[in-house]
């Protein structure tokens, strides 16, 4: 009887949410590669007043450091919600220029044929659309770029690659200064 009561509280009890932003519910751990990974931070990116996308950071364990997050060995995931719709060109040029802003030149400039090849697979969609679920999954070795849970274009090669995109959001000049404390664990 006891185990019964049991199993009916775990069925009628609510999911187990690592983070709501904006209205999106975050799951609290997601899986790639075979890893348990767990929500590291959740944020709100904010263009002037316009609220474009909640995103989630799940890393295999918890950092408040943003230089450990980005060098954390392992599968990792950006996970992108859009909260409107924004062009693929639009949304591909954001993501270089946040590059561009945490690397110095050479090193923008050697990223640059992976850049375009993850354009190139957005270009496809032709826009990031309100609702759309945008995942980009690092398997250690190369980045999986998923919408809507469907695989996008082939896998971009290099954790190096991986590792450029989450200083897009943690790096030295983020793409917006409270997005990166709240991936990296404090209240937003």
């Amino acid at each position: 009887m006891a185990t019964r009561l049991l199993a009916l509280l775990l069925l009628l009890a609510p999911p187990v949410w690592g983070a709501e932003v904006a209205g999106v519910k975050l799951d609290d751990q997601a899986q790639v590669a075979g890893t348990e990974l767990v929500l590291n931070g959740a944020g709100l990116r904010k263009r002037i007043v316009f609220k474009v996308y909640a995103i989630g950071l799940y890393l295999p364990r918890k950092t408040s450091s943003a230089l450990e997050a980005a060098s954390m060995p392992g599968p990792k995931r950006i996970e992108i919600h859009m909260l409107r719709d924004v062009g693929a060109e639009q949304f591909t040029e954001a993501l270089a220029d946040g590059i561009r802003a945490n690397h110095t030149e050479a090193e923008a400039k050697a990223l640059e044929p992976r850049v375009k090849q993850l354009a190139d697979t957005m270009a496809q969609m032709k826009e990031a659309k309100d609702g759309s679920t945008i995942r980009m999954d690092s398997s250690g070795g190369a980045m999986q770029l998923a919408v809507d849970g469907k695989p996008a274009g082939a896998p971009i090669p290099g954790d190096d690659f991986f590792g450029a995109l989450l200083r897009i959001w943690l790096g030295d000049k983020p793409v917006q200064d409270d997005l990166k404390k709240a991936l990296l664990g404090a209240a937003q």
